[in-house]
């Protein structure tokens, strides 16, 4: 991935999210499955994000999302699964009956990019010197 510009700044923010149905029920599957692609796809877009990789698992979902510094990572995570849940259980009236919510409350986020956290720690202690 190549580093990215805005007028002030120059980045490189990746985003590794995951999030799972309420009570790690196994229902991304078929139908589902396919149209959470669509979903996910189009939040992106709209919102000028990238998505790096996204794998749906019956149980779990996880998204590689490129993004702006002024883009915190809880507010993606709102608009990944709060239009999913609404639409998904629009959509597909069986998640409606089997789910008092589509995602439960809680997600995992970690930053990645090119360089590890060792790479990092040499070059802020690089600059100490300085």
């Amino acid at each position: 991935m190549d580093y990215a510009t805005t007028a002030h700044a120059v980045h490189l923010l990746v985003y590794h999210l995951v999030w799972c149905p309420k009570y790690r029920r196994p229902v991304l599957v078929d139908g589902v499955v396919e149209r959470l692609r669509v979903i996910v796809a189009e939040v992106v877009a709209e919102h000028g994000w990238q998505l790096a990789e996204l794998a749906i698992r019956p149980d779990h979902v996880h998204a590689f999302v490129r993004c702006r510094p002024t883009d915190p990572p809880h507010l993606v995570v709102r608009a990944l699964k709060g239009r999913t849940s609404r639409l998904l259980r629009r959509e597909f009236p069986a998640l409606r009956r089997r789910l008092p919510t589509l995602w439960t409350r809680s997600y995992f986020c970690a930053s990645a990019g090119n360089v590890s956290a060792a790479t990092i720690q040499r070059y802020i202690e690089a600059q100490k010197g300085v």
